[in-house]
């Protein structure tokens, strides 16, 4: 029997994007099973709790339709990467790119991880063309300022973001 091909995609996902909902979705297309790495990542100063944040990848896949979702995964993590990629049993590692910008980070986080495990692999998924413009920071900053968010998250999430700005008064 065939080894299964385990991917993983890390972040924060604070909160989880139809973007990030896009590079999923297409990243079952080239993995047998991927696993939704949720980081703790406390340095970026998340919004919501990781409970909340693995919470929020789980119906956001429900509600975004993702057919493969019975081979996705969603953990959350507070390891270095490639211990969590060892520990998953994967040997991808699948980024998203929304533009140049990001490239210069990702190719540096990509060689860096390379020379901590050379046996893992990265591979990078160019944003879709209906999403490359979408960040998480962006949709916060949007939000707070009365925008309409809900284009670029699920229903649960834009519900989830209006009562946290509404506690934030």
């Amino acid at each position: 029997m065939a080894r299964k091909h385990v991917g993983l995609y890390p972040g924060t996902f604070d909160p989880v994007t139809v973007g990030h909902l896009d590079i999923i979705s297409r990243a079952t297309r080239i993995v047998d099973h991927l696993i939704v790495g949720v980081a703790v990542n406390a340095g970026k100063g998340p919004m919501f709790t990781l409970e909340e944040r693995v919470g929020m990848v789980r119906e956001s896949l429900e509600e975004f339709g993702t057919r493969a979702v019975a081979r996705i995964e969603v953990m959350p993590f507070e390891t270095l990467l490639v211990n969590f990629v060892k520990e998953m049993e994967a040997s991808v590692i699948i980024r998203g790119l929304r533009a140049v910008s990001d490239f210069e980070y990702e190719f540096q986080m990509a060689g860096m991880n390379a020379r901590l495990d050379n046996t893992v692999e990265t591979v990078f998924l160019m944003a879709s063309e209906r999403s490359h413009f979408i960040s998480s920071r962006f949709v916060k900053e949007i939000g707070r300022l009365g925008g309409d968010i809900s284009t670029f998250v699920t229903p649960s999430v834009h519900d989830r973001l209006l009562r946290r700005f509404a506690e934030e008064g």
